[in-house]
C-alpha cells in the first residue's frame, strides 16, 4: 500500500514537472508575440500630432492620456492582438474617423512630446504657444482606389468629398465627360496630399463594402522624386539647382580632390 502511494506521489510530481514546462513554454510563446508586437508597425493611424514613427514609438511612454482626452474615442491603445506598437495610441477611420477638434484635445496632455504641438502651430513660428490648427496634420493621406470607386464607374457619388472636412481643398471633384454614355459625366474625387490631414472621415463615409479610398501613412501613401528632378516652372526649385550645382562646383576643386586622396590612404 505504502508502494504504491509513492509511485502515485512520483506519478503526481511529474505530472507538475510537466504542466510546468508547458506553462513555461506556453508563456515564452505569449511574450514572443507580446515582444513582437511591441515593434513599430509602418502601416498604423497615429493622432494629430504626432513625430516620426520610428521616434513615436520610443518617446511614447504608454500613459493613455490622448486616449483619454478623445471627446470621440476615436483613439484607442493597442494590444497584444492590435496593429501598433503595444500600449501605443492609434485609430482606425472605418470604424472611429478623427472629427478634427478645433481645440485638439489629445496633443497638449502628451507629456512625453510624442505628440508635438509645434507640428500643428497656427502661424509659421512653430512657437509652442501659439495656437493648434487642426487643419495642419498630417496623420496620413487618402489613397482613392479607382477600380472599386463608383464614381470611376460613372456612378454618381460624392460621399467621400463632401464628408472631407477641408471640402473643395483636400478633395476635389474632377469633372469627365462619359465616353460610354455619351449623356453623363463622371465626378471623380482627386485627393490632394498636400492639404489632406489623414482625418480619414472620407474612408468612415465611403459607400462601398471595403473603403475604396482610405488613409495610409504619408511614408507609404507617398512617393519622393530624387534632387536630379527639377521642376524648370518653379523658381525655388530653380533655386536649388543652382545650389546644386554651386556645392558639386566646390567638391570638384583641386584642393577637395587632393583632400580626397590623401584621405584615402589615411591609415587614421
Amino acid at each position: 500500500m505504502a508502494e504504491m502511494q509513492n509511485r502515485n506521489t512520483r506519478r503526481d510530481l511529474l505530472k507538475n514537472i510537466f504542466r510546468g514546462a508547458g506553462l513555461l513554454g506556453l508563456g515564452g510563446a505569449v511574450w514572443g508575440t507580446a515582444a513582437e508586437k511591441l515593434k513599430a508597425s509602418d502601416i498604423v493611424l497615429r493622432p494629430p500630432g504626432a513625430i516620426l514613427e520610428e521616434h513615436f514609438t520610443k518617446a511614447c511612454i504608454r500613459c493613455g492620456i490622448c486616449v483619454e482626452a478623445c471627446p470621440y474615442n476615436t483613439l484607442k491603445l493597442a494590444t497584444v492582438d492590435g496593429k501598433a506598437a503595444v500600449g501605443t495610441p492609434y485609430f482606425e477611420p472605418r470604424d472611429i474617423p478623427c472629427y478634427m477638434c478645433t481645440d485638439v484635445p489629445c496633443v497638449p496632455v502628451c507629456p512625453s512630446g510624442a505628440l508635438d504641438p509645434t507640428e500643428l502651430a497656427g502661424d509659421d513660428s512653430g512657437a509652442v504657444s501659439s495656437a493648434l490648427d487642426i487643419n495642419k496634420a498630417r496623420m496620413g493621406v487618402a489613397v482613392v482606389d479607382q477600380e472599386a470607386c463608383v464614381a470611376y464607374w460613372g456612378i454618381q457619388c460624392d460621399a467621400c468629398y463632401r464628408a472631407c472636412p477641408l471640402m473643395g481643398k483636400a478633395i476635389t471633384l474632377e469633372f469627365k465627360r462619359n465616353e460610354r454614355t455619351g449623356k453623363h459625366a463622371f465626378l471623380e474625387p482627386v485627393v490632394h496630399r498636400d492639404i489632406c490631414t489623414g482625418c480619414g472621415l472620407c474612408q468612415h463615409a465611403c459607400v462601398t463594402e471595403k473603403a475604396a479610398i482610405f488613409v495610409l501613412p504619408r511614408t507609404i501613401a507617398t512617393g519622393k522624386v530624387g534632387e536630379h528632378y527639377i521642376k524648370g516652372w518653379d523658381k525655388a526649385d530653380e533655386e536649388r539647382l543652382k545650389n546644386l550645382k554651386e556645392e558639386k562646383a566646390k567638391k570638384s576643386s583641386p584642393e577637395d580632390v587632393l583632400n580626397d586622396w590623401e584621405n584615402l590612404f589615411d591609415d587614421d
